[in-house]
């Protein structure tokens, strides 16, 4: 009897043994779960420098000759911005940025003749552009793609020459205008970004009296349009 019970014990033992290794073998290898991909963090301060072309579109009109300079001339652009983003969801960030740039926009227009024979010539020239503007972007990790939308300020000069008198007209000015804009910017490392970026900036008119006939006044319209490429630190 007892040599039965011995048996009937061990045979149970093995069983137990056998079904545990069936078992764990049923569940399989074990996986250590990986660890989450830190996401790029765009909130902070941040100073850079930028460079790239500018057009300028216009026309610089005599009122009293009715005489018109219309064209568009482009030029070197350079500067720096500094701003702050707030990356107040994983996938958007909004920020401020403002930004001065140095232009080497000029140029002088064909000479038009008039109605009593006498030849006009215009120029025009933008010295510097200044904008401050609001971004609304879309973040992709390392990735930012970003709107802009505020105004600017522009430094320029402008003139109307009568070539056969030599009477002129100058003036020079800064004029306002609403900024529109577009970029990408991409985090190079956790503190320096690059960035390209386009806008546009439309001014006000701005008239002045002229000397060149009585009564006369002269009036510039024009708009600029930016591509820069850029580099921010984020602080």
């Amino acid at each position: 009897m007892k040599r039965i019970w011995l048996s009937t014990a061990a045979a149970t033992a093995l069983l137990t043994t056998s079904l545990g290794v069936f078992a764990a073998d049923m569940r399989g290898p074990t996986y250590a779960q990986p660890p989450m991909m830190q996401l790029y963090n765009w909130t902070g301060f941040y100073i850079g420098g930028n460079l790239g072309g500018a057009w300028a579109s216009g026309t610089l009109t005599d009122n009293f000759s009715g005489a018109s300079f219309t064209g568009s001339h482009s030029g070197f652009i350079g500067g720096g911005q500094i701003g702050y983003n707030w990356q107040v969801a994983p996938q958007y960030v909004l920020g401020i940025e403002g930004m001065f740039d140095w232009t080497s926009i000029s140029k002088s227009s064909n000479a038009i003749t008039v109605f009593n024979g006498n030849v006009l010539q215009g120029s025009a020239n933008t010295d510097s552009v200044s904008t401050i503007a609001a971004r609304f972007g879309y973040a992709a990790n390392n990735w930012l793609y970003y709107g802009k939308a505020g105004g600017g300020w522009v430094r320029n000069g402008a003139s109307v020459t009568d070539l056969t008198t030599g009477a002129s007209v100058s003036s020079s000015n800064t004029r306002s205008g609403w900024l529109l804009g577009a970029g990408i910017e991409y985090g190079v490392t956790p503190n320096w970004t690059m960035k390209l970026e386009y806008d546009h900036l439309g001014l006000d008119n701005w008239t002045r009296s002229s000397p060149l006939f009585v009564g006369d006044t002269v009036t510039l319209s024009r708009h600029i349009d930016m591509f820069t490429v850029g580099m921010n630190y984020k602080f």
